[in-house]
């Protein structure tokens, strides 16, 4: 009776919209890695990506099979049309490691967001399963960019000698005054918040070259420009504080090529998947850091983004490019 559970049961909202969003997801990813796996010399990284080609390809199987099932529409997310493997390589085999590190890390909190929230077991067993082999991916990622020397280590603190508590209320302040040093966990976000603009900014900047919409390009440009001074912020915090975010990922690990290898569509899409997320850590990052001039900062970040994320929606529904998301009823429209 159980095995046929999700027979009598219909998908949830939060299931629906978790499996739309990530056949979203391993679609363009999908359409990213082989692009990657034309261009790539080393051979250690190609194996990764074709280890994680072969993960996501499974993992979009499954969700079009448990939407099949529910005769649900399968989204059309994005398709070799939105890819030309003909194209000279944009960016370096260091920014596929990185982007693969990175995007990994990422889908491991929506896989266990996901799961969370689900609730027919079909759903559940299939979050369990691909949080599972991501958390494999991001291993073995991880450790190949250990090897290659392009993984760097977040700074470290000291070790205390005994436990202590917190007896001056200076322990917040920052705006006026001597500020304490950093705590761990904002030295973490810190750190997390540079790394993964820098690797936006190497991204956007390639994408810059390339857009084929003047208004796409100029967006990139706009961007671009944004996540280097978001660095130079992180940055500067923590060398206030005589630490460092480690060798950032940046321009040079683009090339010079101006010839697109993805669809306007799907680089807007892949920039504003990362702006969203990048809300979403931002809101993370001020929420564990009791320093007050912390909190101001990333509150002021979070505005800057999430106009420029507002910006790129616009320019995705304007051209078409915006599929619509699972959505309730409009009661009221059906009313008249």
């Amino acid at each position: 009776m159980e095995n046929n559970e999700h027979n009598h049961i219909e998908l949830t909202s939060s299931e629906i919209s978790s499996l739309w969003g990530s056949y979203q997801a391993d679609t363009m990813l999908i359409c990213g890695i082989k692009y990657f796996l034309v261009n790539i010399k080393d051979m250690q990284i190609k194996s990764t990506l074709e280890y994680a080609l072969s993960l996501i390809e499974g993992h979009k199987n499954g969700i079009t099979q448990i939407l099949n099932e529910e005769e649900y529409p399968v989204p059309q997310g994005f398709t070799e049309d939105d890819v030309n493997l003909n194209t000279p390589r944009l960016f370096t085999d260091k920014l596929y490691l990185e982007f693969l590190l990175n995007m990994s890390g990422f889908v491991l909190a929506a896989y266990s967001l996901a799961l969370s929230l689900a609730e027919r077991n079909d759903v559940i067993d299939y979050y369990a399963k691909v949080l599972s082999e991501t958390q494999v991916l991001h291993k073995k990622t991880k450790q190949v960019a250990k090897e290659k020397g392009t993984y760097i280590r977040s700074p470290l603190i000291p070790k205390p000698s005994q436990i202590d508590f917190v007896h001056n209320q200076s322990f917040l302040s920052g705006w006026f005054g001597e500020k304490r040093p950093l705590l761990g966990v904002e030295i973490s976000n810190l750190v997390f918040n540079a790394r993964r603009n820098a690797l936006g900014q190497a991204i956007i900047t390639g994408f810059s070259q390339v857009a084929q919409s003047k208004e796409v390009r100029h967006y990139f440009e706009r961007g671009r420009d944004i996540s280097g001074k978001h660095v130079n912020v992180f940055t500067k915090i923590l060398n206030e504080s005589y630490l460092s975010s480690g060798a950032l990922l940046a321009t040079p690990e683009v090339t010079n090529s101006k010839e697109a290898p993805f669809s306007d569509k799907l680089m807007m899409f892949l920039i504003t998947t990362l702006i969203a997320s990048g809300i979403g850590q931002y809101g993370l990052a001020m929420a564990a850091s009791p320093r007050h001039d912390l909190g101001v900062k990333y509150s002021r970040l979070i505005a800057e983004i999430a106009k420029y994320s507002n910006d790129g929606a616009k320019i995705l529904i304007n051209n078409g490019w915006m599929e619509l998301p699972p959505i309730a009823a409009d009661r009221k429209d059906l009313a008249k």
